[in-house]
């Protein structure tokens, strides 16, 4: 990968923080956005700017095909079957509550199972609580190793006769592991339960293949994957997504309405209620188009040397403890660690006066934050247009912050 060339088209990079040159490593955040996904947001908004599908004029036909095109993009993407079992929400949050509120609703009964893991994102836990008291189903969790991973053995003693839904991220947004998600899906299908995956985490950084994964549902975000934010996606397969009901309810997603009764479009339409996220879907579709032409693969490879020579650098630094699986391997770009003695949030606005960028707090896992004994990580993600100096930078920035807070303290 060029990484000169890489880097040259995200305009963002190239400044100063705090009189300092920008490094940015929090892309399991927000990731910045290149210069074709800006250029193709502007595009639509200053030369065919139009509502969709419900206008026979000719800048609405234009949207229409631009938003639609989008679709494809996304199907062949994450390799679906059909456009009809893509649906274009506000992001992964959104994904999976319309999974919790339609389908869980629909099909949970008492004293079903509702199968997660206490490395989920609030995202991916807190619609799962909500339609488990709804329904009366009970919460079990699949328990961890000592170094973040998933034993299939625990998995297989979990999900029983009795567990209707497996809700599991793909990559763990602070341990950065990476979960066996067809294996997963497997065992769950045996027993009749259906799989919801976050792949907020995963789908910016790997290949990812619902049919070879065999999910029955797959959320993610746009604007972790180079595009837009206040887009996502929720992949659903078609018989399930026939099988239940809108959750939001308005223009656009009917079909027929009347005084007292109405009937809804088919998919995908019925679940993308109102003015649909045109130009975000129009900038995701940009996003794909660029990720697709460096290459997933490579990008992977990138990231995963990136985090082998971090992980040989923490190393080096006494009294700072990092998080998840010791084998690069079996992790993405994504990693949580702590300094003895000093909260996250000191240790990165320390790193924030260099000019470095980090995450810092309980990442919206609170649960996993309790699992490690902490209140708090810091949290450093790397994404394709971060380089080997951008880590150097990174260890020199905690070797300060450690050597502040040692005389401090």
């Amino acid at each position: 990968m060029d990484m000169k060339a890489v880097r040259s088209l995200f305009p963002i990079l190239d400044q100063e923080v705090n009189g300092h040159p920008l490094v940015y490593l929090d892309s399991a955040a927000t990731s910045q956005k290149p210069q074709p996904v800006i250029d193709a947001i502007t595009h639509y908004y200053k030369t065919y700017n139009s509502n969709v599908h419900r206008g026979v004029h000719t800048l609405g036909t234009k949207a229409t095909e631009a938003y639609e095109a989008a679709r494809e993009k996304v199907r062949k993407f994450i390799n679906a079957e059909s456009v009809e079992e893509i649906i274009f929400t506000r992001g992964t949050t959104t994904a999976i509550n319309t999974v919790a509120s339609s389908y869980g609703r629909a099909f949970l009964k008492p004293e079903d199972e509702i199968v997660l893991t206490c490395m989920e994102h609030h995202s991916n836990l807190i619609p799962w609580q909500q339609a488990a008291k709804f329904t009366g189903a009970r919460l079990k969790y699949i328990p961890l190793q000592a170094d973040g991973t998933i034993d299939l053995e625990d998995v297989k003693a979990t999900i029983t006769d009795r567990t209707k839904i497996v809700a599991i991220t793909h990559v763990s947004n602070v341990l950065g592991t990476v979960n066996p998600i067809k294996e997963i899906a497997a065992i769950a299908h045996r027993h009749g339960a259906v799989v919801v995956v976050d792949g907020a985490q995963s789908t910016p950084h790997k290949k990812v293949d619902v049919r070879d994964l065999d999910c029955d549902f797959y959320a993610f975000s746009g604007h972790k994957m180079c595009g837009p934010t206040g887009i996502g996606v929720l992949y659903g397969k078609r018989r399930w997504l026939e099988q239940m009901e809108p959750v939001e309810f308005g223009g656009e997603m009917i079909d027929t309405v009347g005084l007292y009764e109405s009937t809804w479009k088919e998919l995908p339409w019925k679940f993308e209620g109102g003015t649909p996220i045109i130009a975000d879907a129009i900038g995701l579709g940009a996003a794909i188009d660029f990720l697709e032409e460096v290459g997933l693969e490579e990008i992977e490879r990138h990231e995963r040397a990136l985090i082998r020579y971090t992980m040989e650098q923490l190393e080096t630094i006494e009294g700072l403890e990092w998080y998840g699986p010791k084998d690069p391997d079996r992790r993405g770009g994504v990693i949580a660690f702590n300094l003895s003695g000093v909260h996250a949030h000191d240790v990165a606005t320390v790193l924030d006066a260099y000019g470095i960028a980090i995450r810092a707090g309980h990442h919206c896992a609170q649960p996993l934050m309790k699992w490690l004994g902490v209140t708090a990580t810091g949290r450093a993600s790397f994404y394709l247009y971060n380089t080997f100096e951008d880590v150097d930078r990174f260890i020199e920035g905690l070797r300060k912050a450690k050597e502040f807070f040692d005389d401090v303290i």
